[in-house]
């Protein structure tokens, strides 16, 4: 019995430190902006808002408020990043839809999963993810209308 106690602390321990080692928020979003491809920034961006999300509510979890709001910032820096890319590109989205395609599925499922994460939230605590979610929304949205009716003359 002492032995698994030993073990399970040791277990523990070690994913508090990976934990504790992991970036400071905006630590990768800056290395992103370096990125002088516009559609693999997009991509880098978005895929950091995900990490950032479950970073976001494994802090939550731990009741690291603090570090909670500044991943929940970098997921609506990173989503508004990717959009301003993608954007920056010039490009039709109906004519090369690969990229403003891959920002529309993935902000549906951000959104998707900030809903969920809003379920697990106190009350009082909700207004803080709700303005990113709207963000988020909005980004959605604008992706998925330049799929469907084209660059803007």
């Amino acid at each position: 019995m002492s032995q698994m106690r030993a073990s399970m602390i040791g277990l523990f321990l070690t994913s508090m430190m990976l934990w504790a080692a992991l970036p400071a928020p905006g630590a990768d979003l800056k290395t992103i902006q370096a990125e002088p491809n516009l559609e693999k920034r997009a991509k880098l961006a978005l895929d950091n808002a995900a990490s950032a999300l479950q970073l976001a509510r494994d802090a939550y979890r731990n009741g690291d408020n603090e570090r909670m709001t500044a991943l929940i910032g970098e997921v609506q820096d990173s989503v508004a990043l990717a959009f301003d890319s993608l954007q920056a590109t010039n490009k039709d989205p109906r004519r090369s839809p690969r990229w403003f395609k891959y920002g529309e599925v993935t902000t549906r499922d951000l959104l998707r999963r900030l809903d969920a994460f809003r379920d697990e939230m106190s009350f009082s605590e909700r207004p803080a993810l709700d303005k990113v979610k709207e963000k988020v929304q909005q980004v959605h949205d604008d992706l998925l209308m330049g799929l469907m009716e084209g660059k803007k003359k």
